[in-house]
């Protein structure tokens, strides 16, 4: 049979969606970033400008990712993730530091982000490992090797130090899950979260009792088959050992700007003018634009430049000043209608390889957003994350176009498969 041509069966919901999103970030990036002195949109002494030039080389890097046969991406995935694993290794040697981050290659006045073309080719490698036939998430060896996959790349981001990249790395725990990874693991993930707050947050001796209170609970609860209180009580002396450790950890781990941003979060600190002024700039911004906002290219915080970095990770509050209400919410609907359709697309896969590279693809778009976004509301410490396709920035602009156009094209190629 005759392969047929997949130019004729791209999915242009999600071409527009992703197009819409790239549009309207730059014009968002224009508004942050323009002043009285400047003369025209193509200036690339500007961001807008340097946006303009990333969007055009973006262009070509469509082109160039779809004229690709699809089975390249699947052939060469475990090359592709050697190499992302080599760049990121390499910025120990000849890495970049920006405020404290080695996190970038300098080239010439253009700095590039590795960890953010390693999140596609993370992805890559994830579905093919999992796609193999001889692979069962049941079995522990298994399951040892796709969370290694994951371990990898977050290990040499931590040291940056990255967090906001090394958290959304974790989230590839989701498509496991999909996969057939025991729902323990991911629960014991949400469990860690919540003990980590309350000892943060509640005296130690209240996070004894309302621990003991649950495994309790879920031990009278279990039926008597499952019920094992030997297991019951290794599981509480864990879990209270962990919450006991928390204190610690956050003394003497974190560093002092992440414990501030916790602080400032929790209320615990407000320093409006020191580590609180980025989240507290960025809700009165935001709340200033009431339901329909103040006009585009109107909004007196964004031209006041009160929200520092507000045209990369804090490019939401433009749009929340200026559109308003309304306006962000069409926003945040355009993001969910992307991931909607990404995850259909990915149900509807003929193989097992682009299905689970479709759920790590929406994995890591929905962690950037729903990140952000909470962020910059002030429900999330400040970790760095930028918003997908309308912050600024040519790595996280290719890489992000990089990681949904690979699965376009073998969205396209679908109709080639058996």
């Amino acid at each position: 049979m005759k392969n047929q041509s997949v130019k004729n069966n791209i999915d242009w919901i999600t071409v527009i969606i992703y197009t819409a999103l790239v549009v309207l970030g730059w014009m968002n990036i224009y508004s942050a970033d323009i002043t009285a002195d400047s003369n025209y949109i193509f200036d690339i002494t500007q961001n807008y400008g340097k946006q303009l030039v990333f969007i055009g080389c973006n262009i070509v890097l469509v082109f160039l990712i779809l004229s690709i046969d699809a089975k390249i991406y699947e052939r060469f995935a475990s090359v592709f993730f050697g190499a992302s694993l080599f760049f990121l290794a390499g910025l120990f040697v000849a890495g970049k530091v920006v405020a404290g981050q080695r996190c970038w290659y300098a080239i010439g006045s253009f700095t590039i982000q590795p960890s953010e073309f390693a999140k596609a080719a993370t992805a890559l490698a994830l579905a093919k490992y999992l796609s193999d036939s001889q692979v069962n998430l049941k079995n522990f060896n298994h399951q040892l090797i796709g969370l290694l996959i994951i371990a990898l790349p977050i290990l040499l981001i931590l040291p940056q130090p990255d967090p906001g990249s090394a958290l959304i790395f974790t989230m590839f725990i989701l498509v496991l899950n999909r996969e057939g990874l025991p729902s323990w693991y991911l629960w014991s993930g949400f469990l860690a979260i919540i003990l980590f707050l309350m000892a943060l947050l509640i005296k130690p001796q209240y996070v004894v009792l309302i621990t003991f209170l649950g495994v309790a609970i879920h031990y009278l609860k279990s039926r008597q088959i499952h019920r094992n209180i030997i297991a019951s009580a290794v599981v509480f002396i864990m879990m209270i050992g962990f919450a006991l450790s928390v204190d610690y950890v956050f003394e003497n781990v974190f560093k002092q700007h992440h414990r501030d941003r916790f602080n400032v979060l929790f209320g615990r600190e407000v320093d409006m003018a020191g580590v609180g002024y980025n989240t507290n700039q960025s809700k009165i911004a935001i709340g200033s634009g009431g339901w329909l906002g103040k006009g585009y290219l109107e909004g007196t915080q964004t031209k006041g430049n009160f929200v520092p970095e507000q045209h990369t990770d804090y490019i939401f509050t433009t749009v929340g000043e200026e559109w308003g209400f309304v306006g962000s919410t069409v926003m945040i609907l355009l993001y969910v209608g992307l991931l909607l359709r990404i995850l259909y697309l990915a149900e509807n896969q003929k193989t097992k390889f682009s299905r689970i590279y479709g759920y790590g693809v929406a994995s890591v778009l929905f962690t950037h957003f729903a990140v952000n976004i909470s962020m910059v509301i002030g429900i999330f410490p400040t970790i760095g994350v930028p918003l997908p396709f309308l912050s600024y920035g040519g790595s996280s602009l290719w890489a992000f176009t990089i990681l949904l156009f690979i699965f376009v094209k073998m969205d396209a190629n679908k109709v080639n498969e058996w």
